[in-house]
């Protein structure tokens, strides 16, 4: 093969988590076959709301860059993430966790919650988050990895977890890391950007300094703006806020109060959400909320008199488009993070999304003649990932009672996606759940929220009746007493901490 073909030159636009995760994964595959380098502008600073992840972020830091967890843990005072606690959602009053990780254990085909549903419509089984380690463990403030010598079917053989962390201070974390491996860090700002006559591929970068940055691969990670993909390609733009009304968020540092929960908290308000994400060093809050129903004001001072302890900066406002970008790989330029398109942190997928697209970019990494199959394929994989992200998302409002605002009233009422509505009457019916591909939410998301947000089947799968009823209980009811017995030996969250991730003090 002709290594002349080979690019040999990659230039990403824009710090923050999704430049330098980019930039510290190129620059670990590639090795110095590439050069690498990262233009940011100190100036402009980095959005940073993803401060809340899901389990994969575990395999990209340990298994695509090598990173030790307790220097993770450390250097970005993270702490524990066993799921997302949604209050308020179905009803005023309701409470549920959307845990990580399995539901109960099978028996046979049959994934357990079609077990559960039987003897739960009888009234002969516990609420389903009483069958699933990382709920059972979260509301006691339990915390601890697998055990990888615990017996197979022992729930304490691999727990699920992800992490709440500084985004500011992970993108420092990478960018170390990213140049100890050779990536070249450029400060700047670009005023303009040069295409080639022929094609329209970007063919240089020019920086406010006067500085010329060329490149033949260039990774867009300039936040909402999307400076290369959108502002000088003109990809366009797919608009979903008509099913994700939400246009604005408000965000504030708090200190902490009491101790460190192991979950993120999605509380329903009037016309949005609130977060609560607690770290080792303080609490990250948040209002997301649609801005025809709410003021910013309004929105700022009920996030205010919400917080645990004292507000640590001023709210910060961010404005944003639901959706997604119609190409996210055109021409020479691929668009990663908040450049790519924006699903709000419902269920913490931004981080995700980035690693996912760099993953997947790695997969399908181009020689120069930038082989059109590849980047349809890359296209293609990509919008399938953000609209099936974007339905679960959509499940969570739109699968409410909730009348009590004009907000809610539309959600509830409004029209949605049919690949959505197949998924509800099929559960509504008897509780099934069909995976489409590689979606990234399984089985026991979907069940756990479509049950969490009132959705109870009528029925169950006619193969349950032909289990011998006993069998059946015996087998939940085993579940659900090992699990307890299991949580009751564990941590708590903060000893975990304590003993194993404590930050050094700053």
């Amino acid at each position: 093969m002709n290594t002349h073909d080979r690019i040999g030159s990659i230039t990403i636009v824009g710090g923050g988590s999704a430049g330098w995760m980019a930039a510290a994964a190129l620059a670990t595959y590639l090795g110095r076959g590439a050069t690498v380098r990262l233009v940011e502008s100190e100036e402009i600073g980095i959005v940073g709301v993803g401060e809340a992840s899901v389990p994969h972020i575990r395999a990209f830091n340990g298994q695509t860059l090598g990173i030790d967890e307790a220097e993770f843990v450390q250097r970005t005072r993270a702490t524990a993430k066993l799921g997302i606690q949604f209050n308020d959602w179905g009803r005023i009053g309701d409470s549920y966790l959307h845990g990580f990780g399995t539901l109960g254990r099978s028996l046979g085909p049959l994934p357990f919650h079609q077990l559960w549903l039987k003897l739960f419509l009888a009234g002969r089984a516990a609420p389903i988050g009483a069958y699933s380690p990382q709920t059972v463990m979260a509301p006691q403030g339990r915390f601890a990895p697998g055990d990888p010598q615990a017996p197979p079917h022992s729930p304490l053989a691999d727990i699920a977890y992800a992490y709440h962390f500084d985004a500011g201070l992970y993108a420092r974390f990478l960018r170390e890391l990213g140049e100890r491996r050779g990536v070249q860090r450029i400060e700047g700002k670009v005023v303009r950007v040069n295409q080639r006559a022929d094609d329209g591929f970007i063919e240089s970068l020019l920086l406010e300094s006067g500085e010329t940055v060329g490149g033949e691969l260039f990774i867009d990670c300039s936040g909402f703006r999307g400076l290369l993909i959108e502002q000088t390609l003109r990809t366009g733009y797919v608009d979903w806020t008509h099913w994700l009304p939400c246009d604005r968020a408000v965000a504030v540092p708090s200190a902490g109060a009491g101790p460190l929960t192991p979950y993120t908290r999605a509380t329903a308000r009037a016309a949005g959400w609130q977060w609560r994400i607690p770290l080792q060093h303080r609490v990250g809050n948040g209002y997301v909320y649609a801005s025809r129903h709410l003021g910013d004001d309004e929105a700022a001072a009920t996030l205010l008199a919400q917080l645990d302890g004292p507000a640590l900066a001023e709210p910060r406002l961010l404005r944003f488009t639901t959706g997604m970008r119609r190409r996210f790989w055109h021409k020479n330029v691929v668009a990663l993070g908040l450049a790519s398109g924006f699903l709000e942190p419902l269920e913490s997928t931004s981080i995700y999304l980035a690693q996912s697209g760099i993953t997947r970019l790695l997969d399908l990494f181009p020689r120069r003649d930038f082989n059109p199959r590849l980047v349809e394929r890359f296209n293609r994989e990509s919008a399938f990932e953000y609209e099936r992200v974007r339905d679960f998302l959509i499940l969570h409002y739109h699968a409410t009672e909730r009348d009590d605002t004009p907000f809610w009233r539309g959600c509830r009422t409004m029209d949605i996606p049919d690949s959505l509505q197949e998924a509800l009457d099929l559960f509504r019916s008897d509780g099934r759940y069909f995976r489409h591909g590689e979606d990234f939410f399984a089985l026991p998301s979907w069940v756990q929220v479509m049950l969490g947000q009132r959705i109870l089947p009528r029925g169950y799968h006619p193969m349950v009746d032909e289990m011998p009823e006993a069998r059946l209980a015996e087998h939940v009811e085993g579940v659900r007493t090992t699990l307890a017995q299991a949580v009751a030996t564990m941590p708590t969250h903060g000893d975990w901490i304590d003993r194993h991730w404590k930050a050094p003090a700053p």
